[in-house]
């Protein structure tokens, strides 16, 4: 529960058709082995007590009666464990027959809720045997003691104020308007779902996929508990299909026909997190609904479920390339917009022979394939200096041959100099003004270019780059239109290599590849003698790309706590790098991300491309002078 993780669990019981005390013993045994996991939330499927498939024999009164006796069995197995969990039974109230979730923590009974759809169709015919849930709440008397009744509970944990849980039966989420939007409505944030959904064929994806959007639209985590084996076969065969969703993503399903335990872990500060940013997401406190408390002592949760390192890319190659093909477009369609809009003649851009403009060549290309205009309107300029090396001068030049743009060099050493003459700066004296001196006059080229062909200039920097800062301001830090502000760098190079793999022209790859493979550097420090060592090395100084847009994921997309990042990235990137360096660059990180906000408050344009922007006019609204000794605190005493 640290950290807003909690332990949750879909089990699936071997159960036998109206043998009570049979499956009694299975569901305290799987409860047993939740325990064991460390699970703090465990939902059974429907009427699992009984069986799903008892059908008139739900008219017994000894069923009933047994069922009953078993819930309170059940719930004393679960003294002493701190598990909520919820297991379905059928329950006789005021002359008519519910089928009911029974919510249990800690040995008591805390609420019982009858399910409202019937479904009365195909193989089904629940209305036949059960009423549905009543209107209001209400109680039902059971050992001589009144409980919770209705299908308007939420059962609230003190210690994590985010986690509040409601229950919905089945056929509730297949409805139209399903019972679980009531309850997010009304704040709950964990729904479980006690379901007997029989499989046909397909059937299993349909589930996954009713699963994953009905998280999705309610923001919330989604356990999904399915009978499975021992249900009877009469008319139906049930597989156990067991899902937990967060927000749309599936974090875990059983193998079908298996019977299992499916664990994983919720993220509640992470869903708290995405409703607070929705202005069109009113949860509230409702009349109709009882919010009934528990005590759940806090202690850290095991993580299992599966982070990547690289929270912007997909994993899966095929769903990789078609994001860096639709973001390629999406990049190019915002530019296309800018020239017609600007009626520009030209488009200017600083040719490094590294990544970022690179990429931000490729854009411009597509843009105008898009106007049908000649490459030959892009002016690509390469201005060496002190730190220029051969092999990335002679990529960019490469680069711009094979594309088929304006090539222009213009060599700014000497312009540099005179600079430093003029104020008196000795030029053997490698600090900040040295750097930002040669930045600041190659923008000053690129921007008396463009007004003398009636152009824009095209911004190349990162996302990465701007979170932390690391550009000059005024320098590199401006243009007229920034198209990779909203592309991290650890995706820039992805995209890249997806243009190399598939432009189908081999002298176009060929140096792609070889940008590639070349080490990320501002190049404003001197090369050796030879001009071919890159003596400054980008991630030497800030830090690993890779940390540094993974802590961008988590710290600004979910507002997480600097200890939260660290606990995360240590456990994504375990034997890659030690908990030192994982501290130093997350240091780094908001010590930059702090300092440097000045530099974003005054971005040009750029379209929006993903989830996280730092653009002053969209995502991000932060003051230049904002203190950052709290979240410093936090990651000292972690």
């Amino acid at each position: 529960m640290k950290d807003g993780f909690i332990k949750v669990a879909a089990a699936t019981p071997k159960v036998k058709v109206a043998d009570i005390d049979y499956n009694t013993k299975s569901i305290i045994t799987v409860l047993e082995s939740a325990f064991v996991q460390g699970v703090k939330c465990l939902v059974f499927p429907e009427l699992c007590i009984t069986a799903y498939t008892c059908q008139d024999l739900f008219f017994q009164r000894a069923l009933l009666d047994a069922s009953a006796e078993a819930l309170f069995k059940i719930a004393d197995a679960s003294r002493d464990k701190k598990i909520l969990f919820t297991v379905g039974l059928p329950i006789q109230k005021d002359g008519s027959i519910y089928n009911c979730a029974a919510v249990i923590f800690d040995g008591e009974i805390l609420g019982i809720i009858p399910k409202t759809s019937l479904p009365n169709y195909n193989e089904f015919y629940e209305a036949r045997h059960f009423s549905p849930a009543p209107c209001k709440n209400s109680v039902i008397r059971l050992r001589a003691k009144d409980y919770p009744f209705g299908k308007n509970l939420i059962f609230c944990c003190e210690q994590m104020p985010e986690f509040k849980f409601a229950a919905e039966i089945c056929e509730d989420l297949w409805a139209p308007c399903p019972q679980s939007n009531r309850h997010a409505l009304a704040g709950a944030t964990v729904i479980g779902n006690l379901s007997a959904s029989d499989e046909v064929i397909e059937k299993d994806k349909y589930r996954l996929s009713l699963v994953s959007n009905q998280s999705a639209r309610l923001i919330c985590g989604y356990i999904y508990s399915s009978a499975g084996d021992g249900e009877s076969t009469q008319d139906m065969v049930f597989s156990g299909h067991n899902i937990i969703a967060e927000n749309g993503s599936i974090l875990k399903q059983s193998a079908l026909f298996k019977n299992e335990l499916t664990v994983s872990e919720l993220d509640m500060q992470k869903l708290a997190s995405e409703r607070a940013k929705m202005s069109t997401y009113y949860t509230s406190q409702y009349s109709e609904y009882e919010y009934i408390y528990f005590s759940m002592p806090m202690q850290k949760t095991s993580l299992t479920r599966f982070y990547s390192k690289t929270p912007f890319i997909p994993l899966n190659e095929k769903e990789r390339n078609y994001r860096c093909n639709l973001i390629l477009q999406m990049q190019a369609q915002g530019l296309k917009k800018r020239i017609e809009h600007t009626n520009s003649k030209t488009l200017v851009i600083g040719m490094s022979g590294g990544l970022d403009s690179s990429l931000a060549m490729l854009v411009c290309i597509m843009a105008l394939d898009l106007l049908e205009r000649p490459h030959s309107d892009i002016i690509a300029v390469t201005m060496p200096c002190f730190g220029t090396t051969k092999r990335t001068r002679s990529n960019a030049e490469l680069l711009c041959q094979s594309l088929g743009v304006t090539f222009k060099e213009v060599d700014i050493t000497a312009s540099v100099r005179q600079h430093f003459k003029d104020i008196g700066h000795d030029e053997n004296n490698h600090d900040v003004v040295y750097e930002n001196g040669q930045a600041r006059e190659r923008t000053k080229v690129l921007m008396d270019i463009a007004n003398g062909t009636g152009g824009l200039v095209i911004g190349t920097g990162d996302l990465s780059e701007l979170a932390l800062g690391w550009a000059t301001y005024n320098g590199d830090h401006m243009s007229m239109y920034g198209i990779n502000a909203s592309v991290p760098k650890t995706l820039v190079r992805h995209i890249v290599k997806y243009y190399a793999d598939t432009c189908g022209y081999q002298p176009l790859s060929k140096v792609l590849y070889d940008i590639l493979d070349t080490p990320v550097s501002p190049e404003l420090l001197p090369t050796d003698e030879k001009g071919e060592e890159i003596s400054q090395k980008t991630e030497d100084l800030v830090g690993p790309y890779e940390l540094h847009d993974f802590y961008l994921y988590y710290a600004i997309r979910f507002a997480f706590k600097p200890s939260k990042v660290k606990r995360l990235a240590l456990y994504a990137f375990k034997n890659e790098y030690s908990q030192d360096e994982i501290t130093k660059w997350l240091y780094t990180f908001y010590r930059r991300f702090f300092t440097q906000q000045f530099k974003r408050s005054c971005l040009p344009d750029g379209a929006k491309i993903g989830t996280v922007t730092l653009s002053p006019r969209g995502d991000w609204r932060m003051p230049s002078d904002a203190v950052w000794n709290v979240w410093k605190k936090d990651l000292e005493n972690t």
